[in-house]
């Protein structure tokens, strides 16, 4: 992978980590459209370790509130009831079905599901599905209303983001959505939720990688420049996405969704791209 390549994936996985429009998908549809070789789901994985540094850094005042709070809870019961307790256990709910269904289907994940016709009519079957939580979700409920059933199906959602085309945040701001939360409730909920389960996948997958022969011809470099990048455009994503969602509903992703994965399947079809 030359330097070029890694710049351009990096930059792709920082602006579609965050957006519902799955930067899974777009790590494999880009080097399509642009001759180069598929990079994998290893590189895939690992390069969302720095879309998770700044969800870190975005989060830290929270995330670290949630850790201290839940922490505290375990020895003091007047804690439990606390929102940021609460919210420490359904992050760990919402992450074990991920957690499960990603040792279990690794080897389909990293071959078949690869697949741009997959990939494509993924695109638009979480559009379509996005488009109606729109519709049928009340928006009325903030984060202090989120329950450990919302954890776990929100958890579920996350784990079909190991279809490449699904989306993680796609997914789980969809099924925020059909839970009655605010946008920007559904997206804050979201982001929080993928800090383990992306930290975990990409450490994991760092280890495929080097196995892999990741580290011969410039790998590691590749990597870490694209890791750079995604961190800073990620950052700035989050920022935008949270403010976008505040006064604006997601139909405008609904519709690149569709036109993409159309645009996908035609052009796989025609063997333009492959």
């Amino acid at each position: 992978m030359s330097i070029f390549e890694a710049i351009v994936l990096g930059i792709v996985q920082g602006l579609t980590e965050f957006l519902p429009i799955s930067s899974t998908a777009h790590l494999r549809i880009v080097p399509a459209f642009a001759g180069w070789p598929d990079p994998g789901a290893a590189f895939t994985a690992v390069v969302q370790i720095g879309t998770m540094a700044a969800v870190l850094i975005y989060f830290r005042a929270d995330l670290w509130r949630i850790a201290r709070t839940w922490l505290a809870s375990l020895f003091d019961r007047t804690k439990r009831s606390e929102l940021d307790a609460r919210l420490g256990w359904y992050i760990i709910i919402g992450t074990i079905p991920i957690s499960i269904f990603g040792v279990a289907f690794k080897d389909q994940i990293e071959t078949g599901a690869r697949s741009l016709y997959l990939i494509g009519a993924a695109l638009i079957a979480l559009g379509l599905v996005l488009l109606l939580a729109e519709r049928v979700g009340t928006r009325s409920r903030q984060m202090d209303a989120v329950t450990i059933r919302d954890g776990l199906g929100v958890g579920f959602a996350q784990a079909l983001a190991l279809v490449p085309g699904v989306s993680r945040s796609g997914a789980t701001i969809t099924a925020g959505l059909f839970l009655g939360l605010k946008r920007e409730d559904a997206a804050r909920f979201s982001f929080l939720l993928s800090v383990p389960a992306v930290v975990l996948s990409g450490l994991f997958e760092l280890r495929t990688f080097l196995e892999e022969g990741g580290a011969d011809d410039g790998g590691i470099l590749a990597l870490a420049i694209a890791t750079v990048f995604a961190f800073v455009v990620g950052y700035a994503s989050i920022a935008f996405l949270l403010r976008f969602l505040v006064s604006h509903t997601t139909k405008i992703f609904v519709a690149y969704r569709v036109a993409l994965g159309a645009l996908v399947i035609v052009l796989a079809a025609t063997n333009v791209i492959s």
